[in-house]
Formats: C-alpha cells, structure tokens, sequence
C-alpha cells in the first residue's frame, strides 16, 4: 500500500508530504519537480519501501525519515523489485515497473554523515533504493491505497 507521498517544487528544495496527488499518463505526479520531463519513453515516478528505510536506519544506527530517499512514494507490504518489467495498478491509475532506482552519488552525499560515509550509502542502498515507473493512465493516488499486479494476458 502507498504508506506516504511526498514531492517537491525544485530539485533543491526539501520534500513536501502530501495525502493525496493527480498524476498524468507519461509525465508523472503533477507539481513535482520531475514532472513531464522524461516524457512516456522514460521513468517519471518512483518508489522506495519503508521496509528498506527502516532496514537502513536498524542496520547502519540512522534516523533517515520517509522523505530522505527522495522517492516520491513510500510503500509498505510490496516488493518493488519484482515490478520490474510488470504492469501495476494503484486503485485506477496504471504503471509500469521500468528498473531499480539504484542509488547515485547525490543520495550517498545527502545520507552521509560522521558515522557512514558517501560510499557506504551507495553500497547500502544497492538493489534496494526503489523502483523507476511509467504512469500508464491519469489519476488520483492517495495515501492507503493498495497495489494490484496486471496479468500480462489481460491487457
């Protein structure tokens, strides 16, 4: 389910929690910073599992919040990287499971601090840093909302 939504404005700017946002069909989550940008040939919303901050945060003595990661939203109870190559659903919104949203340089240096270092952040984030998705279909996705996986043969 979609346990937090976060976007922001501006690349710089923090993230801001939202309940509930309108995404379109090969642009993704309107008013983020990202929107419309890679247009309906690349990914333009992205996942991370709580699963995996709390992971972090137990494994490495953190604090990171939600919204660290930069994801725009925050799951509980999925496997994101098994949507990789998948079509999913969230209440009426379609998507597709583009790639793993590796971690890059620039979440190593915002995670780093005096106890883990740019490195270690990339290298603890590896095959766990999310999911890269197409919106397939316009919609409104709201906090607590469930995911269902598409059969391929029903499309």
């Amino acid at each position: 389910m979609i346990q937090a939504i976060f976007v922001a404005k501006k690349s710089a700017q923090p993230q801001v929690g939202i309940d509930a946002v309108k995404v379109d069909m090969g642009k993704g989550i309107v008013g983020d910073r990202y929107y419309g940008k890679k247009g309906s040939d690349g990914p333009n919303i992205t996942f991370v599992e709580s699963e995996e901050i709390a992971a972090f945060n137990a494994n490495f003595e953190q604090n990171i919040s939600l919204s660290d990661t930069r994801r725009n939203i925050i799951t509980q109870g999925v496997r994101l990287n098994q949507l990789v190559g998948q079509e999913f659903s969230i209440g009426d919104v379609r998507f597709y499971g583009v790639e793993l949203c590796e971690p890059c340089a620039s979440l190593g240096k915002s995670l780093a601090n005096d106890t883990i270092t740019s490195a270690q952040v990339v290298r603890a984030w590896l095959h766990r840093g999310g999911l890269r998705a197409n919106v397939l279909s316009t919609g409104i996705l709201r906090t607590g909302m469930q995911f269902n996986l598409i059969p391929r043969n029903s499309k």
